[in-house]
C-alpha cells in the first residue's frame, strides 16, 4: 500500500520559488570584479534568474545540455546556478585555477554548449578558443561598459555580454516539471588518478544534501544568519551554500576575489557575518591578520572548515583568542561534498577546553543520509575503537554511483554492496567520530607499520615558528619509508631542525617522529588550497635521509 501524499518532485527551482516568496526582502551582497559592492534582494534575484533562464532557452539550451562557468563567488554566478538547473540543463562549474590544458580537457569532456566567464578570466577563454570543440558561445559576466575587446575570440566563437543578453527577457518563467533524478550540476575532481573525473549531481541528491547540512549538528543556517562562503562556487557547489542558504532565508555575502585577511575582516564586520566556510589555508591567513592588526570579528560565531585537515593551531587560535567556534567537517566532490561534521554529543560537556579542541581535530560524525565504514586490505570491516585504521568507504543519498562519461573504470567504481572507496585512510571511534589519518597514496609505510602524515603535520603547525608544514615518505634502506618534515617558517621566525624534532617529544610515539626536516620558501598548493604532495615527492625524489 502506498501513502496518500502529494507527489512533488524535489527540484532546485522550488528552492528559489520558496526563497523569493517567503524571504523576498533578504539580501545577497557581492564584492564585484569590476569594483564596489553589489546588493539586491532574493526577489530581485528571482527576476534576473528568470530573465537568464529565458535567454538560455532563446540560445537553444535544452534539457541535459551542459553550461560551463569560469567564475568566482558573485551574484551573476549565483544566478547561473538556478537558471540552468531550473530549465533542466546542467551547471558545470570549472576551476579557473587549473592549467589551461586541464580547462580545455574538462570543457571538451563535458561537451559544454556555452561558457560563462568572469571579466578578469576572459583572457583564459580567449587563449583556449580554438581548442573548445563543443562551445557555441561565450558570455562575459559583466555589463556593456566593462566589456573587453572580443574581436579575436569572436572570429571563431560568438561572444555575448551578460547584461545585454538578459536585458530584454521577461522576468517570469513557468519552471518546467521533470524527474527529480534529472542531472542538475557537474563538478570535476582532481583528487583521483589520471584525468579529472566528472561527478554529476541530481536535483534529488542536491536537495537532500542541502537539507542534511541544515541540521543543528551540521552547519545550520537560519533567517537571522549571514553567511560568507569563502569556499569557491566552482568547488563542489560552494559546499551547497547557494542552496541551503536560500532554503532558510539567510543573507549571503559573496567575496569575489578578495580573500586576504584584511578584506575578509572588513566584509565580515561591515555585513555582520555570523558564519563562514572555507579551507584551512584561508583561515590561517585570516588568523594571522587578526593577530597582527589587533582587529576582531565582531559578529562571527562559527567557521566550518573542510577541504583538508584542520590544524589544532586554527581551532585553538579562533576558539581561545576570538571565541569563534571552529567546526571541522569532511567530504569530497564524490559526496556532494559533505559527509561528516564534528558536532559534540551529550556527555562530552565535561571535557576540558583542551580536550575539546583536540577532539575537534576529528572530521566528525556521519550526517543522516550518509554511511561510512573502514576496512582492511581484505575487505573486512574494522571495529570502531579509534585505533584500527583502514580504507574509508562511503555510500548514501548523495554519493556518486559512477563518473560522467568514464572510460577508465569499465567495471565501475562501487563494490558489490555499492560502497565507494574514498581513497582516504581513517579510524572511527566508539562515539562514531571519524578521523582521516591520510590519503591512501600519502600514507607512510615504515617497517610494516603505517604512519599518517596528518598527525605529524598538526604537531609541527602548533609550533609558534611554523607557517606551513607537510610530511612525505622518503625511501629508507631498512624501514622502507621514513617521514620527512617540510616546513615554511613564519616571517622573521627562527627555528632549527633540532628544535622541531624535539618538539614532538611526548606528543606522538617516538618511532613516528620524522627523521629529518627540510626548510623551504613555499609549499606547493593545488587549485583548491590543498598541499600538492605529488609535487613535493618530485621535488625531494633524490633526498637522502641522515638515517639512511
Amino acid at each position: 500500500m502506498l501513502g496518500l501524499m502529494q507527489k512533488k518532485q524535489l527540484l532546485i527551482s522550488s528552492i528559489l520559488t520558496h526563497a523569493a516568496a517567503h524571504h523576498g526582502e533578504q539580501e545577497i551582497v557581492s564584492n564585484t570584479i569590476e569594483g564596489g559592492m553589489h546588493r539586491y534582494t532574493y526577489a530581485d534575484a528571482e527576476k534576473r534568474i528568470m530573465q537568464l533562464a529565458n535567454a538560455l532557452v532563446r540560445l537553444g539550451v535544452k534539457l541535459g545540455d551542459r553550461v560551463g562557468t569560469l567564475a568566482w563567488n558573485g551574484y551573476r554566478h549565483f544566478e547561473i546556478y538556478y537558471a540552468t538547473s531550473g530549465i533542466g540543463s546542467i551547471c558545470h562549474t570549472i576551476n579557473p585555477r587549473l592549467f589551461p590544458e586541464q580547462v580545455a580537457y574538462i570543457v571538451n569532456h563535458a561537451a559544454d554548449q556555452y561558457i560563462f566567464i568572469d571579466l578578469n578570466l576572459y583572457p583564459l577563454v580567449e587563449a583556449l578558443g580554438a581548442h573548445l570543440k563543443t562551445v557555441k558561445g561565450v558570455v562575459v559576466m559583466t555589463d556593456k561598459a566593462h566589456m573587453p575587446d572580443t574581436a579575436k575570440l569572436s572570429a571563431t566563437i560568438p561572444v555575448h555580454c551578460y547584461e545585454t543578453l538578459i536585458a530584454d527577457e521577461p522576468e517570469t518563467i513557468a519552471w518546467p516539471d521533470f524527474d527529480e533524478n534529472t542531472a542538475s550540476s557537474l563538478c570535476y575532481t582532481s583528487g583521483t588518478t589520471g584525468n579529472p573525473k566528472g561527478v554529476l549531481y541530481s536535483h534529488r541528491s542536491t536537495l537532500l544534501h542541502a537539507y542534511a547540512t541544515h541540521m543543528t549538528d551540521s552547519s545550520p543556517l537560519g533567517a537571522a544568519d549571514c553567511v560568507l562562503p569563502v569556499v569557491p562556487m566552482f568547488h563542489v557547489n560552494a559546499w551547497g551554500v547557494p542552496y541551503s542558504a536560500l532554503m532558510s532565508g539567510t543573507k549571503i555575502v559573496f567575496p569575489g576575489i578578495q580573500m586576504d585577511g584584511g578584506s575578509l575582516t572588513k566584509m565580515m564586520n561591515d555585513e555582520k557575518v555570523t558564519c563562514s566556510l572555507g579551507v584551512p589555508t584561508i583561515w590561517l591567513g585570516l588568523l594571522q591578520h587578526l593577530r597582527e592588526s589587533g582587529q576582531r570579528l565582531e559578529t562571527v560565531k562559527r567557521f566550518l572548515i573542510g577541504g583538508a585537515a584542520c590544524p589544532l593551531a586554527i581551532i585553538e587560535g579562533f576558539g581561545k583568542e576570538y571565541d569563534i567556534s571552529v567546526v571541522h567537517g569532511w567530504g569530497m566532490t564524490e559526496l556532494s561534498p559533505v559527509g561528516t561534521i564534528n558536532a559534540p554529543k551529550a556527555g562530552m560537556e565535561k571535557m576540558s577546553a583542551d580536550e575539546k579542541y583536540r577532539h575537534q581535530l576529528k572530521q566528525g560524525r556521519a550526517l543522516f543520509g550518509y554511511e561510512m565504514k573502514v576496512i582492511d586490505d581484505d575487505g573486512n570491516a574494522l571495529p570502531h575503537d579509534g585505533k584500527s585504521f583502514g580504507r574509508l568507504m562511503s555510500r548514501g543519498y548523495w554519493v556518486v554511483s559512477e563518473y560522467f562519461n568514464d572510460d577508465e573504470n569499465p567495471d565501475g567504481i562501487l563494490d558489490d554492496d555499492n560502497w565507494f572507496d574514498t581513497g582516504d585512510v581513517a579510524t572511527i571511534d566508539e562515539r562514531g567520530y571519524m578521523q582521516i589519518t591520510d590519503r591512501t597514496k600519502d600514507v607512510i609505510k615504515s617497517g610494516g607499520e603505517w604512519i599518517g602524515s596528518i598527525d605529524l603535520e598538526n604537531v609541527a603547525l602548533s609550533h609558534p615558528a611554523v607557517a606551513q608544514a607537510a610530511v612525505i615518505g622518503i625511501p629508507h634502506p631498512k624501514w622502507d619509508e621514513r617521514p620527512l618534515l617540510i616546513v615554511v617558517k613564519k616571517p622573521g621566525a627562527e627555528v632549527t631542525r633540532e628544535d622541531l624534532l624535539s618538539f614532538y617529544d611526548g606528543k606522538i610515539a617516538k618511532w613516528m617522529v620524522p627523521d629529518d626536516v627540510a626548510f623551504v620558501d613555499e609549499i606547493p598548493l593545488g587549485a583548491t588550497g590543498k598541499i600538492l604532495k605529488t609535487k613535493l615527492r618530485e621535488q625531494f625524489a633524490d633526498y637522502k635521509l641522515p638515517t639512511a
